[in-house]
Parts: C-alpha cells; sequence; structure tokens
C-alpha cells in the first residue's frame, strides 16, 4: 500500500480501539478489544446486558482508564468535543422549564461557566441541528413532556452540536415503539451520510440496525467481533467467540443466536422450568 493510500486510509478512520483491555474488580470485563469506524459509517455495538457495551462506551469517552490499550479519534488521542455522546438513562423532569431549544443550545455552552449571551451565530446553529433532526415540530416544548422518540431527537441534537468526529449513543431504542425506533435508526444512517459523522450505536438487538448497518461489532463475554454484518453474524464467529457453539438462524428476515442447553450463562427455561437451548434475538 502507498504512502498516499496510507494516509489517505488513515484520514477516513473515525475510530480506533487498539487492544484495550479492562479489569473491574478482579474480573476482565473487556480483553484486547481492537476494532475501527471509518468517517461516515453506521456501526452497531452488538451484545447482551453484561457484555462490556457500557464500559467500551466510558472507555472511548475518558471515563475509565483501560488496563492495556488505547483510543484514537480521528487521525488523534480524544478530545473532548471529538465525541458526541447519548446517555442511556436521561430523566428529564416534565415540569422543568427546560425547551428541547435550550437543551440543545447547552451542547455549545453547557462546559462554560456563567451566562451565555445570545448571539446570532449561536440561534443559527441551534436552528440547523433541529433541521437536522426533523425537530422543528416540536423543539420549542418543555422537553420533559416529549415522547420517547422526540426526546431522542433533541438528545441527538444536543450531541451533535458541537461538529464531533464521532457519535455515541449507548442503546438509544431501548425505550422505543417499533416505529419511533426506525425512524431513530434511519435518522442516524442520514446524519453519518450527510455530516460524515462516524455513528456508534449499541444495542443488545441487532435486527433493527439490519437495514443500514455498515459495520458491526459483536461484545461476548468481554471479547470482540467485528467487520460487516455477514462476516461477523456466522456460526463459526460467534461459536469462536462465545468459547462454545452458537448457530445463527435467519427467519423472515431477522436474525437469532441459538446456544446448546446449559451452555450459555442466559439459558432460557421451558414451561416445564427444565433449561432448554437458549435462544438470543440479536
Amino acid at each position: 500500500m502507498t504512502t498516499d493510500v496510507l494516509a489517505a486510509t488513515d484520514a477516513r478512520r473515525a475510530l480506533e480501539v487498539d487492544g484495550v483491555t479492562v479489569r473491574l474488580g478482579g474480573r476482565t470485563v473487556l480483553d484486547d478489544v481492537s476494532f475501527s469506524i471509518r468517517t461516515g459509517e453506521f456501526c452497531g455495538l452488538i451484545g447482551a446486558n453484561g457484555a462490556g457495551k457500557t464500559t467500551l462506551f466510558r472507555v472511548i469517552l475518558g471515563l475509565q482508564p483501560p488496563a492495556s490499550g488505547q483510543v484514537a479519534v480521528g487521525r488523534r488521542r480524544r478530545s473532548g468535543r471529538d465525541v458526541g455522546y447519548v446517555p442511556q438513562k436521561f430523566f428529564l423532569d416534565p415540569d422543568m422549564p427546560l425547551r428541547g431549544l435550550d437543551l440543545i443550545a447547552l451542547g455549545l455552552d453547557g462546559q462554560r461557566l456563567g451566562i451565555r449571551l445570545p448571539s446570532r451565530s449561536r440561534r443559527v446553529r441551534v436552528q440547523e441541528m433541529v433541521e437536522a433532526v426533523d425537530a422543528g415540530s416540536f423543539a420549542d416544548e418543555r422537553v420533559g413532556r416529549l415522547s420517547g422518540g422526540e426526546q431522542q431527537r433533541i438528545l441527538i441534537a444536543h450531541a451533535l452540536i458541537s461538529s464531533p468526529q464521532l457519535l455515541l449513543l449507548d442503546e438509544p431504542l431501548a425505550n422505543l415503539d417499533l416505529r419511533s425506533a426506525q425512524e431513530v435508526v434511519g435518522l442516524l444512517s442520514r446524519i453519518a451520510a450527510e455530516q460524515q459523522i462516524a455513528v456508534l450505536i449499541s444495542a443488545h438487538e441487532m435486527n433493527p440496525l439490519l437495514p443500514v448497518m455498515e459495520r458491526i461489532v459483536y461484545l461476548a463475554a468481554g471479547r470482540a467481533a467485528s467487520g460487516t454484518a455477514d462476516e461477523v453474524v456466522r456460526s463459526d464467529v460467534l461459536s469462536n467467540l462465545y468459547g462454545h457453539h452458537v448457530d445463527v438462524l435467519r427467519v423472515h428476515g431477522r436474525v437469532l443466536v441459538v446456544a446448546g442447553a446449559g451452555q450459555d450463562e442466559h439459558a432460557a427455561l421451558d414451561e416445564a422450568g427444565d433449561k432448554s437451548a437458549s435462544v438470543e434475538i440479536v
């Protein structure tokens, strides 16, 4: 590969996770995790609850130092404005006099002390974000009284307004109905392409992401496999990742990962109370 090609590839790399290992309370939560995401790419971080998704996000955000390995955003080490973040849990009091517009604007100056004076450039930037997430019909309402899908759009705009290179979303579909989830996924895919921002979205189920997901990072037992969905979500790859045999089934356009009885700590119980083959819809 020529120097010019290497430079172009490096310039398009939005996130590089290299050999990250995290140990908490004597337990290895992440074990030598490595993957990269390119500018404008939509990537799903998939794994069951407890697989290490939130810990990985904390490492990327600089909130959790790894025992080994490193993270780079773009062509340099991470800085505060390189990464936009939408947390999994964000309680908004319905009676709090905070409009969607106000919350979006906090993405520009929420880290500064003192009162931020109004300016035309600030108002223009906030309006650009409102339009980017299609929130024009409700951005002037109290954010605590918005629906779950509407709040997600406001939070996404809040995270985007500082023009990050990378957008992280921790389980943003968890409490949304099917239609709202589909709308949010479509919105994020469009934002990634139009604004050339890398999007990394964590989820325990990958099916809602399949229509737009260009890359997947699959976490299990603290280890990761990455690539396209066709490259990663295969019986041989996931069997190696889990450390025991699993089957990958495709039924009516959905993907199911099936582990043998007694082999998966999340094994299901049948009606008689006995352990059956466990089924994880991912």
